[in-house]
């Protein structure tokens, strides 16, 4: 099993969301570490939060398992049912087709950082705090209408 080298593995902010929601994720930067590593069927993605920024706008994925490891700062976990501070060494889960949305948000002063690992197909989900879901072919407005941008997955 190879070992990764972060520094070699291209680092992005890129987006997708359509105005204003990308705003909130300018802060975000990814590398795709599953990719790197040749993965096929599993996905991971090492994120780096800025202070202020978000992970994503809050979200739940119909048919996609995801886990965070969070390796170093504090972030916010938002959900339906409230807030919790993760730290370097906590764990999150979050199961596929349940609809309680979450992100994190970093509302410290030193960057954050976490692998995401997802495992299922990432095609359908839903952001309950905006007028926003996801479908195979890209960003909608909830009455179905699409967003003039291109989803990156």
């Amino acid at each position: 099993m190879p070992k990764l080298d972060l520094d070699t593995i291209p680092q992005s902010n890129a987006t997708g969301y359509p105005a204003p929601f990308d705003a909130a994720v300018e802060g975000r930067w990814w590398r795709r570490i599953a990719l790197a590593g040749g993965l096929t069927t599993l996905g991971a993605s090492h994120v780096v939060l800025k202070p202020g920024a978000f992970s994503s706008q809050r979200h739940w994925h119909a048919t996609e398992d995801e886990l965070v490891v969070m390796l170093s700062g504090k972030a916010v976990l938002i959900e339906d049912g409230g807030e919790t501070l993760l730290s370097a060494g906590d764990c999150a889960t979050f199961k596929a087709g349940v609809r309680d949305g979450h992100h994190l948000e970093n509302r410290g002063e030193v960057d954050c950082v976490f692998v995401v690992v997802s495992g299922g197909d990432d095609t359908i989900g839903e952001y309950p705090d905006i007028d926003m879901m996801f479908t195979p072919t890209g960003y909608l407005h909830k009455d179905g209408t699409p967003y003039p941008t291109e989803r990156i997955k």
